[in-house]
């Protein structure tokens, strides 16, 4: 009989981490490796005082607590609850009086409490203590999330990983957007869909993402994710969500209020349907995930999850006594991808957003953290050579935020294949030559030299052209961007020189000093009536050209929801903490920002016709034809290549620059760029017999301008003929 038991136990499948249903009840693992004793706790009844049964783990084997529990049906509530030492001065913080949220919960129900009971160690009502003090025995069921089983074996509706548009990296245009900001506001969808997963795929959503030339609908955090102590204790809450308390579960807030109350499921349904009704439009779906760190905070922060699992083995800790956070994230904590266990974590639940949900791609937040071993940052790091080697994601996008706020943390171009990574450099070169240049030239002061803005246009070779053999990534691996969520929009970058954060409680503390902006010589908005008014048709003449610059250089662009119609956040660059119309998307359009809009639009077009706006391989300044033109080229305004000595002349801020598609394309694109403050006569390049097509011009109000500038004649412009280019401006020209 032994032996047939043993038998039968060798072939068992394996637990996987978390709770899983079975025919007969769930399959249940814990990983804390430290930890004397775990128990599941099955919750019933009120969620501020609910009733508990425990059921013991077995274990640990190799750091794991498991069972199989018979009768335990989806939509059963649960929670953990973890016995060892408490010993935080050797980092070892168990207190069993904590309910707990299992990591790899599917789904999340009730809100985080913020009193003392949400301590592992004795706070007063004020929420301070010793940290290195006792342990608190107040028991914090009732105040703290519970986690619901989510049947995800046969899930309802289609299957959002099976209609992935896939848009290869050459055609791919992101749009990142916060999933409540972009519609709540939105006229024209339902009023229990603004603000909602349901929302997005809403087809006044659809008509304006598709209508705007964008392929990829990047959304900020969606995982389960909690507000900061001090934040509400400033009646402020965690808007952007980059404090994550569930890398499995969907942020149920998102969802809407029926989906709510059908419980975690029913709002996995909708976020599915959401997904694969965005990608029937074409459209895919890439996740900001933070996986760096936790929404528990520092040593002094509340007890909800790892830190009463195993807090000396989910966070990195100094090595010292007492025992001490690394700090590399500036949150308070950093998930330790020393351990085998937090790497599992991180690649578990990509699998499962990807095979699941359907997403079809990630931006990791501050993701030199994730490539972190003892010696520092590596990019042959386990976490990043897992993510592009897994099959299961094979194909999907992955992008990294290439830097934290450790030592070594700057490692912009460091990634390994396939990630791409945002591009910093670009965003500071952008910024400088069209603004704080310029800013810097009204009152005499020198400005940088064009080589830095013109290396980004090209696609940045000197960040990304590395590794062995070079230059395989190619420009796709250079996220573009100007403004992104955290920062000025492109609106307040030429309206702001200072950055207005009152609002966030901070004395103006907070937020980046390093804006590069400029408010064109008057700070904030400027009425109509205004002495100022005159500024404004400028201020609207570097939105266009920044947009542009963003749009039409090589790499992979990331627009910011509302820059392509000026939105404001009224001078807030770190607007986290405000869920309010300050990050909300406005779609009350005046006439000038109906004109950006339109503008945008067919930037963006401009881009997706023509090929050689969109390289796939780093530039090489040769013929890609016998007895063509290079594949690119740089000329000044007198149509002379540029040397040596043009890079490095700070007066010269005009140059031309010439890009060719490779066969069977053929196509040239001529991009004109005057960066000084004064009219520049140029000749345009001699590149073959045609004649120039001006497309675009930064002058213009509206697109619509084109047409009268053929009426007039300027359209089109012979071989070798001089124009005018007014300041601060740029124009397109294409081969007819």
């Amino acid at each position: 009989m032994s032996d047939t038991v043993t038998t039968t136990a060798q072939r068992r499948p394996p637990y996987h981490l978390g709770v899983h249903v079975t025919d007969t009840g769930v399959d249940v693992a814990v990983l804390a490796p430290h930890a004397t004793a775990v128990d599941l706790c099955l919750l019933d009844g009120p969620l501020d005082a609910p009733t508990e049964r425990r059921v013991p783990l077995s274990g640990p084997r190799l750091g794991l607590w498991t069972a199989s529990v018979p009768g335990v049906r989806p939509g059963q509530r649960y929670g953990l609850r973890a016995h060892g030492p408490w010993e935080p001065t050797h980092g070892l913080r168990y207190n069993p009086a904590k309910l707990l949220v299992d990591p790899y919960a599917r789904g999340l129900v009730g809100e985080l409490g913020y009193g003392p009971a949400t301590y592992g160690h004795v706070v007063g009502d004020d929420l301070t203590g010793d940290p290195y003090g006792p342990a608190d025995d107040r028991d914090s069921a009732g105040h703290v999330p519970h986690a619901v089983v989510v049947d995800t074996r046969a899930l309802p509706g289609p299957d959002p990983a099976a209609n992935r548009p896939w848009t290869p990296w050459s055609r791919t245009v992101v749009y990142e957007a916060h999933t409540k900001g972009l519609t709540r506001l939105h006229p024209d969808v339902p009023e229990e869909l603004r603000g909602t997963y349901a929302g997005l795929a809403h087809p006044a959503v659809l008509d304006h993402l598709l209508g705007l030339g964008v392929t990829a609908l990047e959304l900020l955090p969606i995982h389960a994710f909690t507000s900061e102590p001090h934040l509400v204790a400033k009646g402020l809450t965690n808007y952007w969500g980059y404090s994550t308390l569930g890398f499995f579960a969907p942020h149920a807030a998102y969802a809407t209020a029926a989906a709510r109350a059908a419980g975690p499921a029913a709002v996995l349904d909708e976020l599915r349907a959401t997904v694969h009704a965005l990608h029937e439009a074409g459209l895919e779906v890439l996740l900001d995930v933070v996986y760096n760190h936790t929404c528990e905070g520092g040593l002094p922060g509340q007890h909800v999850a790892w830190r009463g699992l195993d807090n000396a083995y989910y966070y990195a800790h100094d090595g010292a006594v007492p025992a001490t956070l690394v700090d590399v994230t500036g949150t308070g904590n950093s998930l330790d991808f020393r351990r085998t266990g937090v790497v599992a974590l991180t690649l578990d639940s990509l699998r499962y957003w990807a095979d699941v949900v359907g997403v079809d791609g990630f931006r990791f937040d501050l993701a030199v953290t994730l490539g972190r071993g003892p010696d520092g940052y590596r990019p042959d790091h386990a976490t990043l050579v897992a993510a592009g080697t897994d099959p299961r994601l094979a194909g999907l996008k992955l992008i990294a935020e290439p830097w934290d706020v450790g030592p070594g943390g700057w490692r912009t171009g460091q990634f390994p294949p396939p990630f791409a990574e945002w591009n910093d450099r670009f965003r500071n070169a952008a910024r400088s030559f069209w603004l704080a240049d310029p800013g810097r030239a009204a009152h005499g002061l020198p400005g940088h030299r064009v080589r830095e803005l013109a290396t980004r246009l090209s696609g940045s070779v000197d960040l990304f052209g590395g590794g062995a053999p070079p230059f395989v990534r190619g420009p796709r691996a250079s996220v573009n961007y100007v403004t992104a969520h955290d920062g000025f929009t492109l609106a307040d970058l030429v309206a702001y020189d200072h950055k207005h954060n009152a609002a966030n409680g901070e004395q103006n503390r907070d937020g980046s000093d390093d804006n590069r902006s400029w408010n064109h010589g008057v700070e904030g908005p400027v009425q109509r009536d205004s002495p100022a008014a005159d500024i404004a048709p400028l201020r609207r003449r570097s939105v266009r050209n920044v947009f542009a610059t963003l749009v039409l250089a090589a790499g992979t662009p990331m627009i910011t929801a509302g820059d392509e119609m000026g939105r404001s956040q009224r001078g807030n660059n770190n607007a986290y903490c405000q869920d309010n119309d300050i990050s909300w998307v406005r779609w009350d359009l005046t006439p000038w920002r109906t004109a950006q809009l339109a503008t945008a639009r067919h930037l963006l077009a401009l881009r997706r016709d023509h090929p050689a706006l969109r390289t796939e391989t780093f530039y090489s300044g040769v013929p890609r034809t016998p007895g063509g033109p290079p594949d690119l080229g740089w000329y000044g305004a007198d149509g002379e290549p540029f040397d040596h000595a043009r890079w490095h002349d700070a007066s010269i801020r005009t140059f031309q620059m010439l890009r060719v598609a490779p066969p069977p394309d053929d196509d040239q694109v001529l991009l004109l760029v005057n960066g000084a403050l004064d009219a520049v006569d140029v000749r345009l390049v001699d590149a073959d017999d045609e004649p120039w097509t001006l497309v675009w011009d930064s002058v213009w109000e509206h697109p619509s301008e084109v047409s009268t500038a053929a009426i007039t004649g300027g359209l089109h412009r012979e071989v070798g003929s001089v124009t005018t280019l007014e300041p601060l401006s740029m124009r397109v020209y294409v081969r007819p």
